[in-house]
């Protein structure tokens, strides 16, 4: 009889060994044995560990394979494009898929073309191309693109530091693309939002309104951020990848503030007041964590907002004086609840002309500057 239970035992362990190997975690264990991921950079200027955009996006790969106990020295690699056009680009990915890439993390707006190239050309390998969608479209089966609500950070930030005291404001951009844009948009209207809840009178707080033209570090941008502040400027919002480490130089000299971009960026100086961030490694372990588990969103166009904790501030690490983290719960909730909707096509001459916005911008006063 020991013997007859014994092996009924043993064929029901079996059985849930089998079933344990058949569902989804089971084989989401054995694909992440062999994953291998690629973070794929633009061009020769756009280095891996830059403090913004491809750092943040290599964090989540780290972060995915930590999770799943795996060595980034045998899972991960970095690819630099040797040239800044689509060619280039295409080139490698390619270079990245002979490595072994089973999945592709492309950072940057300037994917968008070489996107639906590669994809085309590697039906069998994941592309997730991060702030732009393929151009042309649509989003191919083998492809994920993830965009973040850059005006929803950027109205935490305009928002913050209004609230927190700051009146003559700034905002540098690298160039007017769409994200940038929306950052730049949206840290007007929240500045615009934290006037009137103030009760501030019009034009008490400022705001000079630039796009420098690239996202490298420059001297150039060192300078005219220095002239702002030397004219009275307290605090910039710079939205410009790399440059924006030009204008925490600028804010060192002067001793005055700037607002990070993508990723918290007070470990880059203690000028740096807070950071607009986008969830840039939890959007990339959340697409490796699908792909492994046989979940893998091809062919969509996904967003992450407020009310999927996509943007945020870093209020443990920001170094408000007056602005609480009760006041930041309050707004984003908000924001998450949709109770507050940032627009992101405010014209130059400011002010809305979408009567669904609701936010116009009448008692903040913006300097546009060519």
């Amino acid at each position: 009889m020991k013997k007859i239970l014994a092996l009924v035992l043993a064929a029901i362990f079996l059985t849930a060994m089998v079933a344990a190997c058949a569902d989804g975690n089971g084989a989401g264990s054995d694909a992440s044995d062999d994953i291998k991921v690629a973070l794929v950079a633009h061009g020769p200027e756009s280095i891996q560990f830059d403090g913004s955009f491809n750092e943040g996006s290599w964090n989540g790969i780290l972060s995915f394979l930590r999770d799943q106990g795996l060595d980034p020295a045998e899972h991960a690699n970095f690819f630099q494009a040797h040239a800044a056009d689509n060619d280039a680009r295409v080139d490698v990915m390619t270079d990245a898929i002979s490595w072994g890439a089973d999945i592709l993390i492309l950072p940057g707006f300037h994917f968008a073309a070489s996107v639906h190239t590669a994809a085309g050309l590697f039906p069998d390998t994941k592309f997730v191309v991060l702030d732009t969608r393929p151009d042309p479209g649509p989003t191919a089966a083998n492809t994920v693109s993830i965009l973040y609500a850059e005006q929803q950070s950027g109205f935490l930030a305009g928002y913050a530091v209004v609230m927190d005291g700051f009146r003559d404001l700034g905002f540098m951009g690298g160039v007017a693309v769409p994200a940038v844009v929306r950052f730049g948009h949206g840290f007007i209207e929240g500045a615009e939002f934290a006037a009137n809840e103030l009760g501030l009178a019009a034009g008490e707080v400022t705001i000079n309104y630039h796009y420098i033209g690239g996202f490298a570090p420059d001297p150039g941008v060192t300078t005219m951020a220095g002239s702002w502040y030397a004219g009275g400027t307290e605090v910039i919002f710079a939205a410009a990848g790399g440059a924006g480490f030009s204008v925490i130089t600028a804010a060192e000299d002067a001793n005055t503030w700037v607002v990070g971009v993508d990723v918290d960026q007070s470990g880059a100086s203690p000028r740096v007041i807070t950071s607009a961030m986008k969830a840039l490694a939890v959007s990339v372990n959340d697409m490796l964590t699908e792909f492994v588990g046989g979940t893998f969103r091809g062919g969509s166009d996904l967003v992450y907002d407020a009310a999927v904790n996509g943007v945020a501030l870093p209020m443990s690490s920001s170094r408000f004086s007056n602005f609480t983290e009760a006041q930041y719960n309050a707004i984003y909730a908000q924001l998450a609840n949709g109770s507050i909707v940032v627009s992101t096509t405010l014209p130059p001459e400011g002010g809305s002309t979408n009567p669904n916005d609701l936010i116009t911008i009448t008692d903040v006063t913006v300097n546009f500057i060519s």
